[in-house]
């Protein structure tokens, strides 16, 4: 890894970390949104103690760094460690420094959600995480990887938002924290994968030579992963899916298809692998 790289991984590291910074400090957190993770735990910690978010976020995640350290590598933890620590001091700070929101709770959960969400991703990118259920969707992500990370933390956050609304003895604060956790799923989905998801199709057909020869003709974006007498499977961005199905019903009427939301789809006509990374 050179120099340079390892500046860039501190940079984004920094800036996500401040993003979360900002959405736990200003917006979930004063307003009692107890938005899924160790955050979250810390959150509702506040509310019955009082103790310091960001040091109990850093207490809670110290044994969860000694069980990973030998599921991990060394830069995955070195750098996890490393934003963990940042992202504490910050949230810490941050009521100091950025004005605290105390308005309408759904746009404390949005916003608060958007803010987490960015900050996530940017580390999530740099091949770190900020701990607790971060690290706890990435070891279940190795399993289950037909999953994304959005959504096995948003699984992992479930416990975290029942325990708040015993806490705070609300289920209004139960449902904006899922608010918030679903504004930060996707936005962490959204940067990761990118905003034009693609879709993989497959298709059951007597005409399956003349639906090709259409595509061929009308669309331009339509990958052929494996094609038959009978049956295509195809690859295509999300944009031109309605088109591909506005052919095929022109061309069978009594064609089978089935469409998938395909996450990431790295390739020519696609994002190149460069990109991705």
């Amino acid at each position: 890894m050179t120099l340079k790289s390892k500046r860039l991984d501190i940079v984004f590291i920094i800036i996500g970390n401040i993003f979360i910074a900002v959405g736990v400090s200003s917006f979930t957190a004063p307003n009692g949104i107890a938005a899924g993770g160790l955050t979250g735990v810390a959150t509702i910690l506040y509310y019955i103690f009082g103790f310091q978010v960001g040091t109990v976020v850093l207490l809670l995640n110290i044994p969860i760094f000694i069980i990973a350290s030998n599921k991990f590598g060394v830069k995955f933890l070195y750098y996890s460690i490393i934003s963990t620590v940042i992202m504490t001091v910050f949230i810490d700070l941050s009521p100091k420094i950025i004005p605290v929101y105390n308005g309408d709770k759904i746009l404390s959960a949005v916003f608060g959600g958007i803010l987490t969400g960015t900050g996530l991703a940017l580390i999530f990118l740099r091949g770190a995480t900020t701990g607790g259920v971060d690290i706890l969707a990435k070891l279940m992500q190795s399993v289950l990887p037909q999953f994304s990370i959005g959504n096995l933390i948003m699984l992992l956050d479930a416990v975290v938002i029942i325990s708040s609304a015993i806490v705070y003895k609300s289920i209004e604060n139960a449902l904006f924290a899922i608010i918030a956790i679903f504004f930060q799923s996707k936005t962490i989905d959204y940067i990761i994968y990118g905003f034009d998801k693609g879709r993989l199709i497959i298709v059951k057909s007597d005409c399956c030579g003349e639906i090709l020869q259409s595509v061929s003709n009308h669309l331009h974006s339509v990958y052929i992963i494996n094609n038959s007498e009978k049956e295509i499977v195809c690859a295509t961005h999300r944009y031109e899916a309605a088109k591909f199905h506005k052919i095929v019903k022109n061309t069978d009427k009594n064609a089978f298809i089935v469409t998938l939301e395909a996450g990431e789809i790295l390739g020519e006509g696609f994002n190149n692998f460069n990109e991705s990374s």
